[in-house]
């Protein structure tokens, strides 16, 4: 049964929960000011069309709607569609602030930064641009879990872990990390992580080349090849501050 919702710029609460474990994820959350925060916080705000648009924030909206039973089971396409914009803004947020904090205002790192070896892990170099990778996932994430998470809580997830049931193949949550798999957001029925609807992961290219075309790299192609197997209503996709959203 779809369930449209037809709502209004409402400014519902922060809710203040943000993700755990990452060495200073804590001092991000607390900098983070980002259009897509100040948009939630304005009850003039409303979406705009293009990559640039800014989300509604429809919380208290949502909630109402929700009251009316367990009709909400799974996200129409105005509500994907809310989603995707708010991830967009979620990642260009993180992007920014990671790049100005690291190197100053209206500053990102060039090619040759990106490709500095900062240390080696295991005998194997960690490069800038995984750092930085690293830094703006802990930001964006910590977005999403401050409005997304606020907006549709029932159908969303921040880095589920998904192992597959070896009676019947289906995915199921697992804490196992041996052949599991954990992407970044993933939207689902209504508390349901295991009927999963799309599924989405962060990227932040750092070099020119990766900006322009971040699918050219085949990992990240088996990345998204792997994600398929979770099933869903439609094809994995990756999040860029630069291109938004991108499918195979």
């Amino acid at each position: 049964m779809t369930f449209l919702l037809f709502v209004a710029c409402a400014t519902p609460p922060r809710s203040g929960v943000g993700p755990s474990g990452a060495e200073g994820v804590t001092r991000y959350e607390q900098s983070l000011d980002s259009a897509t925060s100040g948009c939630m916080r304005n009850p003039a705000c409303y979406s705009q069309p293009g990559s640039e648009a800014i989300l509604p924030a429809v919380g208290r909206s949502v909630a109402a709607a929700r009251g009316v039973g367990t009709a909400l089971r799974i996200l129409d396409a105005a509500e994907l569609a809310r989603i995707e914009q708010l991830l967009i803004q979620c990642s260009k947020a993180a992007d920014q602030e990671v790049n100005e904090r690291e190197y100053g205002p209206g500053k990102k790192p060039d090619d040759a930064e990106c490709e500095r070896v900062v240390r080696h892990v295991d005998g194997k170099p960690l490069r800038r641009r995984m750092e930085l990778g690293t830094m703006k996932h802990a930001v964006a994430f910590a977005c999403v879990r401050r409005e997304l998470s606020r907006l549709f809580p029932d159908n969303v997830s921040v880095e589920p872990r998904y192992g597959f049931d070896a009676r019947t193949g289906r995915p199921v949550l697992t804490e196992r990390w041996v052949g599991s798999l954990r992407p970044d957001v993933v939207i689902h029925f209504a508390k349901e992580p295991s009927r999963v609807q799309c599924v989405y992961d962060f990227k932040f290219p750092c070099t020119k080349a990766s900006k322009s075309n971040p699918l050219a790299s085949p990992e990240l192609l088996q990345q998204l090849e792997r994600y398929e197997a979770l099933g869903g209503h439609c094809p994995p996709a990756i999040i860029t501050p630069q291109l938004g959203v991108s499918r195979d």
